[in-house]
């Protein structure tokens, strides 16, 4: 079993930037693969990043590609989102979730676990 607590969400102008922790508790953090996920108002939610248990491997969506970067500390049981240049339609609710497998990293259906989320808001 594991659990996932976001934090650092907040408001921040166009241009600026944000970083996002999670922090796992349970046993055997570094085995799992770990991803960002994203929801805005009336959206579907969809794959931000997402990082290997050894953190060596990362990927992106697209739209973040650039400027956000994931990784993680497999000692503090913590992955980040470091967010730059935030635009306004990188508003949303940001989780994050842990998965026994890498395979199916852009899907939700890949993970297990999930944290409730923290909210961004970027003002332009």
């Amino acid at each position: 079993q594991v659990q996932l607590v976001e934090s650092g969400g907040g408001l921040v102008q166009a241009g600026g930037s944000l970083r996002l922790s999670c922090a796992a508790s349970g046993s055997m953090f570094s085995t799992y693969a770990m991803g960002w996920f994203r929801q805005a108002p009336g959206k579907e939610r969809e794959f931000v990043a997402a990082v290997t248990g050894s953190g060596f491997s990362t990927f992106y969506a697209d739209s973040v590609k650039g400027r956000f970067t994931i990784s993680r500390d497999n000692a503090k049981k913590t992955i980040y989102l470091q967010m730059n240049n935030l635009k306004t339609e990188d508003m949303a609710v940001y989780y994050c979730a842990a998965g026994r497998t890498i395979d199916f990293k852009t899907s939700e259906r890949g993970y297990n676990y999930w944290g409730q989320g923290t909210q961004v808001t970027v003002s332009s």
